[in-house]
């Protein structure tokens, strides 16, 4: 069976819980990482010498960095419809996985881990609202793109690049900031809402 090695209240653990849920593939999995076992064990680092979350094994086969744990459980077991093998139907959908892994979150890094993780040594008012409204343009991108496409990130149908972005999505929502309002990303969240699959890894008391 599937191992996953993290935290559930970490967003690129739940990527990866949501996808195992979404395509019904089953697992178990272990607390590592802040307040757990600590990912900086000789345990953890043979397997991600990156110390960070989640780490997947799958037989014998290791897995870290969960953009790519997800592309590979859609791609085993065949959900064409998650993540598609025709190259530009694909990137389509990995520009949106991409996109939330970097200019998403490196926007919104500041302000989550001082508001959200409540680490002390992010206490800095000019670089909290700095990343605030850092937050708030990229979800603009994303007002833009929901808008146009009445639906999902990218396009009419749900794919894997709905996962990351959803639990984005959700971040937002229920961080203690001020929002802009985009009816949009708040119409397309009400469609996540609707998937079995999303809620358990969309509780607001986990941003």
């Amino acid at each position: 069976m599937l191992q996953i090695l993290g935290r559930s209240s970490s967003i690129n653990v739940r990527k990866v819980l949501w996808t195992c849920d979404e395509i019904g593939i089953p697992y178990t999995r272990e607390d590592w990482g802040s307040g757990f076992r600590s990912t900086k064990e000789p345990e953890f680092l043979a397997l991600n010498p990156n110390a960070l979350i989640p780490v997947i094994k799958d037989g014998d086969f290791v897995l870290w960095e969960s953009n790519t744990i997800c592309r590979y459980l859609a791609a085993k077991h065949g959900r064409a419809d998650l993540l598609p093998a025709e190259p530009r139907a694909r990137a389509l959908i990995e520009r949106w996985m991409d996109w939330m892994a970097s200019e998403l979150s490196f926007a919104a890094r500041y302000a989550v881990v001082a508001l959200v993780r409540r680490n002390p040594a992010f206490n800095d008012p000019a670089q909290i609202a700095h990343s605030i409204a850092a937050w708030n343009q990229q979800m603009a991108i994303l007002e833009g793109e929901l808008a146009a496409t009445g639906a999902h990130i990218a396009g009419a149908a749900f794919t894997l690049a709905d996962i990351p972005v959803g639990l984005a999505v959700h971040r937002w929502l229920f961080a203690p900031i001020e929002r802009t309002a985009y009816p949009a990303v708040s119409a397309y969240y009400e469609r996540l809402r609707g998937r079995p699959a999303f809620l358990p890894h969309a509780r607001p008391e986990v941003p």
